[in-house]
C-alpha cells in the first residue's frame, strides 16, 4: 500500500495525467496492441487460411466505394485477402519483430555497456571501437549482407520460413550500440559514487556491483531509449520488408503489405498501400510521442520534485 500511495503522489503520474498528448498516445497504443496481439479474435477473416481466399475477390474497394463488399470493410488486397484482417495480422508480426529486436538490442547493449563503463581501459576501448564499427553500417547494409548469405546457404524457401527470427537478429545486431553507449555513459557517472565504493569495500564481486547496484540506477535512460528503439525497429522491419528483404507475401507484415500494394497505387487500388501505411505511421507516431514524454519526465533537469 505504501508503494501504491507513493506512486499516486509521484511526479511521474502527475505529469502523465496532465499531459493530454501522452494520455491519448497511450490509449491509442494500447488499442493497437490489443488488436494486434488479439488479431485471431478481432479479424473477421484469417489471411493465412488459403481455403477461404479467392483470387476473384482481389482488389475489391472499401465498402463505402462503388463496387465495395460489406464482407470486406476496407477492401481486399491483390491476393483476395480481407485487408482489415491482414493489417491486424501484419501489425502483430511487426510488433513481435520490433519488441523482439529491442529485447536483443537491450541484452547485448546492457551487457557490453556495463562491462565497458565499469572495467574501462582496454576492455572499454575494444567494446567502444566495436560499437563505432557497427554504427558505420546501416541496418539495411547488414540486412542485405546477411540475407544474401542466408539465402545462398539455405535457399529462398527456408529464408521465408525463418523470416521472423532473421529480422529480429538483423535489427538487434545492427542497433545494439545505442544501448551500449547510453549504459556506458550512465555507468561512468554511477561508479564514482559512494554506494559503489562502499560495495567494493565490503567485498562484493564486480558482477554483483554491476547488476545489483549500478544497473538499477541506469534504468531511466534505458526505458527511454527502449521506447524509441521499438518505433525504430518497427520502421526498420517495414523498410526491409518493403525492399523484399523481410517478411514474405504469405506472412505479411505492415511493410510487406505496403510493398505488395505499391504497384497498384496508381492503377486505382490505392487502399492496398494507403491503409497499411496509415496504420504504420499511427503506430510509430504514438510510440515516439510516448518516448518524448518519458524523456522529458525522466530528465533530472526537468524534474520538479
Amino acid at each position: 500500500m505504501g508503494r501504491l500511495k507513493q506512486f499516486k503522489e509521484s511526479y511521474f503520474l502527475y505529469s502523465f495525467l496532465h499531459d493530454k498528448v501522452a494520455i491519448v498516445s497511450l490509449v491509442v497504443l494500447l488499442v493497437l496492441l490489443v488488436m494486434g496481439i488479439g488479431a485471431p479474435f478481432f479479424a473477421p477473416h484469417d489471411p493465412y487460411d488459403t481455403t477461404t481466399i479467392d483470387i476473384l475477390d482481389a482488389e475489391i474497394p472499401p465498402v463505402w466505394l462503388e463496387g465495395g463488399n460489406p464482407a470486406y470493410t476496407l477492401g481486399t488486397d491483390d491476393q483476395g485477402r480481407d485487408l482489415y484482417s491482414t493489417m491486424l495480422y501484419g501489425m502483430r508480426i511487426s510488433l513481435f519483430i520490433g519488441i523482439g529486436a529491442v529485447g536483443m538490442q537491450a541484452v547485448l547493449g546492457i551487457i557490453l555497456g556495463l562491462m565497458a563503463g565499469y572495467f574501462g581501459g582496454k576492455i572499454e576501448s575494444l567494446l567502444m571501437r566495436m560499437a563505432d564499427v557497427q554504427l558505420s553500417f546501416s541496418t539495411m547494409m547488414v540486412a542485405i549482407f546477411l540475407s544474401a548469405i542466408f539465402q545462398a546457404a539455405f535457399g529462398v524457401a527456408r529464408f521465408e520460413e525463418m523470416a521472423v527470427p532473421f529480422l529480429i537478429m538483423v535489427i538487434g545486431l545492427a542497433e545494439w550500440p545505442q544501448y551500449a553507449r547510453t549504459v556506458r555513459a550512465s555507468v561512468l557517472a554511477e561508479k564514482k559514487k559512494e554506494y559503489v565504493e562502499a560495495a567494493r569495500v565490503i567485498g562484493f564481486s564486480p558482477r554483483r556491483i554491476m547488476w545489483r547496484h549500478i544497473l538499477p540506477n541506469t534504468l531511466s535512460p534505458i526505458l527511454v531509449i527502449s521506447t524509441v528503439q521499438v518505433a525504430n525497429a518497427v520502421m526498420s522491419e517495414a523498410a526491409l520488408s518493403f525492399l523484399g528483404l523481410g517478411m514474405p507475401v504469405t506472412k505479411p507484415s505492415l511493410g510487406s503489405l505496403i510493398n505488395s500494394g505499391f504497384e497498384y497505387i496508381f492503377s486505382g487500388s490505392w487502399w492496398i498501400t494507403l491503409f497499411p501505411g496509415f496504420l504504420l505511421v499511427l503506430l510509430i507516431l504514438v510510440i515516439n510521442l510516448l518516448g518524448d514524454w518519458l524523456r522529458d519526465v525522466l530528465n533530472p533537469k526537468l524534474y520538479k520534485g
